[in-house]
């Protein structure tokens, strides 16, 4: 008799437990997805024939059991994409590798460039003390940042706020210019209001001594040292978003045995002492011998019947950021590429740009044309943006009808120059997506008391973003569904590796 594992969620951890799961002739596998596509918050949009990714994903980590799972999938181009073709840009390939001119399943391999947009005016991301990082910051503004990061040095912060985190590492005045205004947009919350966990997951080594350190490298002409940030130069990226690739995880699942159910959304569990029996779904109970569960922390808890007080509380209350992204369709920007890197129509070569303008709402601007030219239906005349938002459910942006939430995105864009008053808008998309960040306030300091609680169901496993409540990224998730398979597999007891990934010092993009 095959034991029933019943995962909820077909997203990046999901799909990836889901996989490693059916190859297992022991068990039968369901995966319960409420949203009608595979990829959670890692899925792709079509629309108007141009694909949205929502928050843009790179595929890249230090782990080599996540770049090896993702190679079993989708393997990298062995020749150039059309736009470097077409340009004439210098492409990296894989010998042998497929050609996306002509075949469908294949990571394109993409230069990664993301910049700061402050008072009209491009800065390094992350933050750097380049050539033109000085000449844009000015004297003055230099001194200050200098003696500011210096005052830090002499009078350490006890860490007990994401500000303080900040100010110990950058100094009160490249933090009240880079961090303050962006992470309260990010959170709607005060960065004083905020742990520093957040910080320390993001910005992992990351600080103005290792950026001085850079600039003397620099001047020395010697070797650069290993950087420390989350941030790397070039990543993979499948051909049409990373919907497609979670999309054929999901078809693989199923060759494999394996069960994919979409538009199925589990509301409530059964329980005998502590264990799971079953999962509600759609109003019908599924039997399982095995929970795997992405669903948000809160979500998961409400539906436990025999939760204590103190679980139901602390889940109730976990705070989360929701997200929009407006997609709009112009025919060009109005901002000069002033890079070496040749584009289509001159268009400036950003993956993301990080808007620190507390004058406008949104957040971040992608420019899909650069993550994939078959991301763009006519990628050589148009330019297909992405403006993100950072909102809560129900509040006045998310309320918004999409008419008066694509016009107040395209006067943002008007406003801060990446578009002129004469830009034709050719098309727009409104998506919105719940829960996308797990956010670190409010009950969240008590998350270890929930935890203790969730390890006592013995045979539920909590994995991904949501399902840990954790900022973790897609190769994280990854992890966490690998750590799960292999306490299932081999009928460990033992939870904290599962709970313990993305905590390390180090952090997985870093290589």
């Amino acid at each position: 008799m095959k034991k029933q594992i019943v995962i909820i969620g077909a997203g990046p951890a999901g799909l990836t437990a889901a996989y490693e799961l059916t190859k297992y002739p022991q068990y039968q596998v369901t995966v319960l997805e409420a949203d009608s596509v595979a990829g959670g918050i890692s899925r792709t949009v079509e629309t108007n024939q141009n694909r949205m990714d929502l928050g843009g994903h790179r595929f890249f980590s230090k782990d080599p059991r996540v770049m090896d799972w993702w190679f079993s999938i989708f393997a990298a181009q062995g020749k150039p994409s059309l736009d470097d073709q077409l340009l004439h840009r210098h492409s990296p390939v894989v010998t042998g590798g497929p050609d996306p001119q002509t075949q469908d399943e294949v990571f394109l391999i993409r230069k990664r460039i993301s910049r700061i947009y402050y008072k009209h005016t491009f800065f390094d991301y992350p933050l750097s003390l380049s050539a033109k990082t000085l000449y844009n910051l000015g004297f003055f503004t230099l001194m200050q940042a200098g003696f500011s990061y210096l005052a830090a040095q002499l009078h350490k912060r006890p860490e007990t706020s994401l500000e303080n985190f900040y100010i110990n590492r950058f100094g009160k005045k490249l933090y009240s210019m880079f961090f303050e205004g962006y992470t309260e947009k990010l959170w709607g919350r005060h960065p004083s209001a905020i742990s520093a966990d957040w910080g320390a997951q993001r910005v992992k080594g990351l600080s103005i001594s290792a950026v001085l350190k850079d600039l003397v490298q620099r001047i020395l002409h010697t070797k650069p040292a290993k950087k420390e940030t989350s941030l790397i130069e070039e990543f993979y990226y499948p051909k049409y978003g990373p919907g497609q690739l979670w999309s054929a995880v999901a078809k693989r699942i199923e060759k494999q045995g394996g069960k994919v159910l979409f538009n199925s959304r589990v509301t409530g569990f059964a329980q005998q002492g502590n264990q799971l029996t079953s999962v509600v779904c759609n109003g019908q109970e599924i039997p399982a011998d095995i929970v795997i569960s992405s669903m948000p922390l809160k979500d998961l808890v409400a539906g436990l019947p025999q939760a204590t007080p103190a679980a139901k509380r602390i889940a109730q209350h976990l705070p989360y950021r929701d997200f929009v992204t407006v997609g709009v369709l112009v025919d060009q920007l109005a901002l000069p590429n002033n890079t070496k890197i040749p584009t289509f129509q001159n268009t400036i070569p950003d993956c993301w740009i990080y808007v620190q303008d507390t004058g406008v709402k949104m957040g971040r601007i992608q420019i899909f044309n650069n993550w994939s030219p078959y991301m763009v239906s006519d990628v050589q005349h148009t330019v297909w943006v992405g403006l993100e938002y950072f909102c809560n459910e129900g509040d006045d942006f998310w309320n918004m009808t999409e008419e008066d939430c694509v016009k107040q995105a395209t006067q943002e864009l008007q406003k801060i120059g990446i578009i002129s008053q004469d830009t034709r808008i050719l098309a727009s998309h409104r998506e919105r997506v719940k829960k996308a960040y797990p956010a670190y306030f409010d009950t969240y300091s008590e998350i270890n008391t929930l935890i203790e609680y969730l390890n006592t169901l013995t045979n539920l496993y909590c994995i991904g973003r949501n399902g840990q409540h954790r900022y973790n990224n897609m190769d994280h998730s990854m992890v966490t569904a690998f750590e799960a398979v292999d306490a299932i597999v081999n009928g460990k007891t033992d939870k904290s590796p599962i709970w313990n990934v993305n905590t390390e010092k180090e952090y997985h993009e870093s290589k």
